[in-house]
């Protein structure tokens, strides 16, 4: 629950979301290889108008910069679905 506030809390304070989800699939991955080190598995959706004129590989850079060091340490996998508001 920790990892998923903070990965929400970094979200919120890059993007000012209108919405976001963070969900934490670990549970469906037990014992799979990466999440022997401890890095969980992750579902984010998120919608700002930040994103506009991005494309989704720039949208996930940008969600993996403002998510820093947990890419390396808490996070093993994510599942990402940026969009705009005029997207949904």
């Amino acid at each position: 629950m920790q990892r998923t506030n903070e990965i929400e809390t970094r979200l919120r304070e890059a993007f000012a979301p209108q919405k976001i989800e963070v969900r934490d699939d670990s549970r469906l991955h037990a014992g799979h290889e990466g999440a022997k080190s401890g890095g969980g598995h992750f579902a984010v959706t998120i919608v700002s108008p930040r994103f506009q004129g991005k494309n989704a590989v720039q949208r996930h850079q940008m969600i993996y910069q403002a998510l820093g060091n947990m890419m390396q340490t808490d996070i093993h996998a994510l599942s990402i679905q940026a969009l705009t508001p005029d997207e949904l």
